[in-house]
């Protein structure tokens, strides 16, 4: 059992349960983005000292990095962020075999062959999303079964209601981002589905994209009557 100064032997990934402290500390700065060590222990149930000890532990291991910012008249905020080391900690499913899969079937079969395989998890993909959201009336219904479905696939997905009165769907991770980046049109593809599934009086339109360099994946959903 992973123990709470040993950042290297749990994955945070891992059904988004964390084990320990330092998992607690890698899965919010992956969901929130910087944060201080005041936040984290907030957001962890701990003192933001417990929090600031967790962070130098995992900035010796290169999973965090700290970056002074100044707001206004004051002391500078230290903020914590993951590395690309502590990102690599949300792994890519099968990310080298995925890509290497792609890059055959576009040079032995044709770009045409790569659309049919794209269209394909298409069609499956939304037919099994559907068969979820069956009985769901209301926009908010189906966002609700939508996240848990993406939260399952590894997507760490959530939505909220914006000021503007506007949703708000977030994906925190994007298990197939090596495919992604790869073969965009599985981005084309993921937001056809949620246009089919949210319905023609729905809007959706995506705001940050992982593979575009974001964050994270957000996208901006609104009833058009």
């Amino acid at each position: 059992m992973a123990s709470d100064t040993d950042p290297q032997t749990s994955s945070p990934s891992a059904g988004y349960m964390t084990r320990s402290a330092a998992d607690r500390i890698l899965m919010q700065l992956k969901m929130h983005g910087p944060l201080t060590a005041a936040d984290l222990g907030k957001r962890t149930g701990t003192t933001g000292e417990a929090a600031r000890q967790q962070l130098s532990r995992l900035a010796e291991t290169g999973l965090v990095a700290a970056e002074s910012r100044r707001s206004g008249v004051g002391r500078p905020r230290q903020l914590w962020s993951l590395t690309p080391a502590g990102e690599g900690r949300f792994p890519d499913t099968h990310a080298s075999l995925t890509v290497e899969l792609l890059d055959n079937i576009r040079a032995e079969l044709g770009e045409a062959a790569l659309e049919t395989v794209i269209a394909a998890r298409e069609r499956r993909t939304g037919s099994l999303y559907r068969a979820a959201m069956e009985g769901c009336d209301s926009l908010d219904e189906k966002l609700t079964v939508l996240t848990r479905l993406r939260s399952a696939e590894g997507y760490m997905a959530d939505w909220y209601e914006a000021e503007d009165g506007t949703r708000r769907l977030v994906e925190h991770h994007c298990p197939i981002c090596a495919a992604a980046t790869a073969c965009q049109g599985f981005c084309r593809s993921e937001l056809a589905i949620f246009r089919q599934l949210l319905g023609p009086s729905v809007d959706i339109r995506r705001d940050e994209h992982i593979v575009k360099g974001g964050r994270r994946c957000t996208y901006v959903v609104s009833e058009t009557r």
